[in-house]
């Protein structure tokens, strides 16, 4: 079968379409045939191996496919690795029917990405009604979904960050109050700014760096920021003790696979969120759709801030 597999790490030059066996199931595992793999920015830390979790070579990456299994139920699941390809395993314990009124697309963006903009609003941060919310990448794939989410549990004012007008602009059409540049210099007052003359009671952030400090500076007491990527490749600050006693600050991390302890809630959250889509409540954006030859492009597209929303592979092209 037609698969992106990599045999060394780097970059997205490393993405390239081979021809391998199909996988074989083990014992309580099910082989999927793959109508649409999703791209996650965590994609682009597995395949240079500068993950939280360590990968292993040979490798076909993806964590998130969505298909037909062999008694023709569609379904959407978690990998792990192995979606870039025509057919892949899933556990069905990983596997939940995507029902009627939820596309492909929508299914992928919300596995994931979704699950972890309810996470960090519900339980990283406790998002209390009319607090004030900081998005950054607001028109990514789980910035979209976050400004939506926070608006529709009573978020206060929401402030999202995008790299380009036409990005800031799309996440006002989404919810946000106002949009920012992301931009770390002088990012600080500009979020400030955004929120009236006040610091931001909640910041959802993912570039790191510089950003991530410029971020904590802009927190109101008894704010809370989640951590939850290094887009920028970059580590913040340092951030001793005593700064977070002062106005009384929590940061918080993120790792959407420590949920995956407790698979009843992990379920319950996404079922809420297939019916928040298949209701029109929530929007989830199905972004540019990549041949699976074309893997290496979807990389450096993400990589390079060009895209929004979420990004699929169709492995039949």
């Amino acid at each position: 079968m037609r698969a992106i597999q990599i045999t060394e790490f780097g970059g997205p030059e490393v993405l390239k379409i081979s021809d391998v066996a199909e996988p074989v199931a083990g014992d309580g595992q099910v082989v999927i045939t793959v109508d649409r793999a999703g791209i996650n920015y965590a994609d682009t830390h597995q395949v240079e191996n500068s993950y939280l979790s360590k990968a292993e070579l040979p490798m076909i990456p993806g964590g998130e496919v969505v298909g037909r299994t062999a008694d023709g139920r569609r379904v959407v699941a978690l990998t792990g690795s192995g979606g870039y390809a025509e057919k892949a395993l899933i556990h069905p314990m990983r596997a939940w029917d995507v029902p009627e009124g939820v596309t492909d697309g929508q299914a992928l963006a919300l596995i994931v990405q979704g699950t972890t903009a309810a996470y960090m609003l519900k339980l990283s941060t406790h998002l209390q009604p009319g607090e004030s919310v900081l998005v950054h990448a607001g028109a990514g794939g789980v910035g979209h979904l976050s400004i939506q989410l926070a608006k529709l549990w009573g978020a206060g004012r929401i402030i999202a960050t995008a790299s380009s007008e036409e990005k800031r602009q799309q996440t006002l059409e989404l919810g946000a109050d106002v949009a920012i540049d992301g931009t770390p210099e002088g990012l600080k007052d500009r979020i400030i700014e955004a929120n009236g003359g006040k610091p931001v009671d909640i910041v959802l952030e993912m570039v790191g760096g510089p950003t991530f400090d410029e971020s904590f500076a802009a927190l109101a007491p008894f704010g809370r920021l989640v951590t939850f990527g290094a887009a920028g490749r970059e580590a913040a600050k340092p951030i001793e003790a005593t700064r977070l006693m002062k106005g009384s600050k929590t940061i918080a991390g993120f790792w959407l696979v420590d949920c995956f302890r407790d698979p009843q809630r992990f379920s319950a959250e996404l079922t809420e969120l297939f019916e928040l889509t298949a209701s029109g409540k929530l929007r989830p954006i199905v972004g540019a759709e990549y041949a699976l030859s074309d893997a290496a492009t979807a990389h450096q597209d993400m990589r390079d801030r060009k895209t929004v929303g979420k990004l699929l592979l169709d492995p039949t092209r």
